[in-house]
């Protein structure tokens, strides 16, 4: 009997890995998207940058996901109605989007994504993908509620609820107001209601 072989290096560090994502989080709001460097980071950070290139193949995916994973990396929201989860789903989005750190590396991602390719389809498996994956229990719970139909299309809830988001706060540049969530949920939710 052949026993498994042991991983080879060393094992990841949860908190150099966790430093790589604050150090980012930092320099972008610092100093902006185009001026943050893979060495700035690993030297505020702590780390070698062959540790942040064996994490991330760049410094557009790290950027991604130090500014914008934190409400993908939580639990769906179980509030007991589709309106309620739409609405704190909403509102995690809405925090996400109007931190500073957003506002300074939004113009310089999208520009990465538009001309690479690639990127996009990395960020879309490893990142966007199990987020979306997560939240398919929301509308499985309101369709066993008969709030929603089961074959409401979840992708496209999900892009319509950030796009709104991205495009209100992002785009435009609107500061939310303390109904923005509800009014969000109450338009998506109406639109995907049983009726």
């Amino acid at each position: 009997m052949t026993l498994p072989s042991a991983p080879r290096g060393r094992p990841r560090d949860s908190r150099a890995h966790q430093a790589i994502l604050t150090a980012t989080t930092e320099l972008v709001t610092e100093v902006g998207y185009a001026d943050t460097s893979i060495g700035a980071v690993a030297a505020r950070a702590g780390v070698g940058k062959d540790t942040v290139y064996r994490r991330w193949s760049g410094k557009a995916e790290l950027v991604y996901e130090a500014v914008f994973t934190q409400t993908e990396a939580a639990p769906a929201p179980d509030t007991g109605t589709l309106a309620g989860d739409l609405t704190a789903l909403l509102e995690a989005l809405i925090r996400e989007f109007s931190a500073p750190a957003a506002a300074a590396a939004l113009p310089g991602l999208l520009a990465d994504f538009a001309a690479t390719p690639d990127l996009r389809a990395r960020i879309r498996s490893q990142f966007l993908a199990p987020a979306k994956d997560s939240l398919v229990a929301v509308f499985e719970r309101a369709a066993q509620r008969g709030e929603t139909d089961p074959a409401v299309p979840v992708d496209l809830v999900l892009d319509t609820l950030a796009g709104a988001v991205f495009f209100h706060i992002g785009l435009v540049g609107e500061q939310p107001g303390p109904r923005l969530a509800t009014q969000l949920a109450a338009i998506v939710g109406r639109g995907i209601e049983t009726r």
